[in-house]
């Protein structure tokens, strides 16, 4: 499964840390895992309850909303195909809806003003109804806020982005998930009801040391907010996915944009995001990707770091975790604390573009300095060293055009100008002209200049 585990001893802190976690927090049992670079590293299971399947790392746990995540690729997928487009509205695919005009991003990103919850009972508790129910229910009441003012959680939004994958796909959502997603990863242990090996799910008496086991329902319509069952060691192989070791079910490059922030779901600490489908978190200087998941008798969670590959899994089963329990990060905490990140080691490439290598070195934007080197995917990178040079980086068109694929200069293209020699002038991107010496040579400055640097 993996190349490498972690160190006796950083294993030996990791289980005295599930285990007062499991204790303070009053868990029936936990499961847990730590992930870097190719697959597990760690994995701890603490508790169980009589009678009840032991926790472990191939047991399974209701994943709840972690079940987003999975249909957000679903819905990307379609975007891949041509199918549709995430400014869509609702109503092209999805018809009889009270909110249409919301659009699949909004959806997907929760800004859709949308009611965090459908009509009728508490749907988590519940039998599942179906479409056609729901249609009869549902009213503008639904509709809580303008399209796109902020994020307002819908679990709503995603059972309807669910039927939209049905519609488009012609079969369930869950077939579409396994056949296009799950198998080609080889998450044999995610499923939509509890297959083989799983724990039951418990309530824990808030004032008693006491349990009661919690009925499990089948959600219907609803599902693709919160059906799936899975496993920790499933739910690594997801976290490498998030990381972007997507095994071609989509484009790394497409999940990278799935990770990029959409909305802040915490005002002003931004502490936490919405991307296409994955909650981000800011936690120690890190910007973790994944999700959380609640259902009666479960709590789960799944969070990784895109830059390093480390991540954890949190599986447990009952319906509210007691306060003092810490959080699934403290888990990477200590996997820090033991055993940091290493660096990556440094090897040269075997040759750069000649053309490329021309364009390194010191560049002006007027007085403002930067730098631009070539990095090993023979990328353009934009580095400000004074000024308001704008950092950024610049992937090949082709000849003599870049276009910009991260921070300011995002999707512009940097043009590369060049005189009646074939000489390199200056480079162009998005109305920024930049020189080899601050606003020189004076002709491809814009508007010229009023006069020059005063020189003896």
């Amino acid at each position: 499964m993996c190349a490498d585990v972690v160190k006796e001893s950083t294993a030996v802190r990791l289980d005295e840390e599930l285990t007062r976690s499991q204790s303070l927090g009053r868990m029936p049992s936990v499961s847990a895992g730590l992930i870097r670079g190719d697959g597990l590293v760690w994995t701890g299971a603490v508790g169980g309850i009589a009678g009840d399947t032991p926790p472990g790392a191939d047991v399974q746990y209701r994943i709840g909303s972690i079940t987003k995540t999975f249909v957000a690729v679903l819905v990307m997928r379609l975007r891949e195909e041509g199918l549709i487009t995430l400014s869509d509205p609702v109503e092209r695919w999805v018809p009889d809806t009270p909110f249409g005009d919301r659009t699949v991003r909004q959806l997907l990103t929760h800004t859709g003003g949308l009611s965090a919850e459908p009509p009728g009972s508490w749907w988590e508790r519940s039998p599942g109804v179906s479409g056609d129910r729901m249609r009869e229910i549902w009213s503008a009441d639904q509709v809580v806020d303008e399209a796109g003012r902020r994020h307002h959680y819908s679990n709503l939004g995603f059972a309807v982005l669910g039927e939209l994958v049905q519609r488009l796909k012609d079969a369930p959502w869950f077939e579409v998930l396994a056949a296009e997603v799950l198998q080609p990863l080889g998450m044999t242990r995610t499923t939509l009801t509890p297959q083989g090996a799983a724990t039951s799910g418990w309530a824990v008496h808030p004032y008693a040391e006491v349990v009661m086991p919690e009925r499990v329902q089948e959600t219907g319509w609803m599902a693709p907010a919160g059906q799936l069952w899975s496993t920790v060691t499933d739910l690594a192989r997801w976290a490498r996915f998030i990381a972007g070791d997507t095994e071609g079910v989509l484009p790394a490059s497409v999940v990278a944009r799935m990770r990029e922030p959409q909305a802040v779901t915490d005002g002003d600490e931004w502490t936490s995001g919405q991307g296409l489908g994955f909650q981000l978190v800011r936690h120690a200087g890190t910007r973790f990707c994944g999700h959380g998941g609640s259902m009666p008798g479960f709590q789960a969670g799944l969070l990784v770091d895109p830059a390093t590959g480390t991540g954890v899994v949190r599986l447990t089963n009952c319906t509210t975790v007691s306060p003092g329990a810490a959080s699934s990060l403290r888990l990477w905490e200590v996997l820090q604390e033991c055993e940091p990140t290493p660096p990556a080691v440094w090897s040269p490439v075997p040759a750069v573009d000649a053309d490329a290598l021309a364009l390194t070195g010191q560049w002006f934007w007027g007085t403002s300095v930067g730098v631009i080197r070539i990095d090993a995917d023979g990328r353009l990178v934009l580095e400000s060293v004074s000024g308001m040079m704008p950092t950024s980086r610049f992937t090949r068109i082709d000849g003599d055009r870049w276009r910009g694929d991260g921070a300011y200069f995002t999707d512009e293209v940097l043009r590369v100008e060049r005189d009646t020699q074939n000489r390199v002038t200056c480079l162009n991107v998005g109305t920024f002209v930049l020189t080899r010496a601050p606003y020189q040579p004076g002709d491809v400055i814009p508007g010229g200049l009023e006069r020059g640097w005063p020189t003896r």
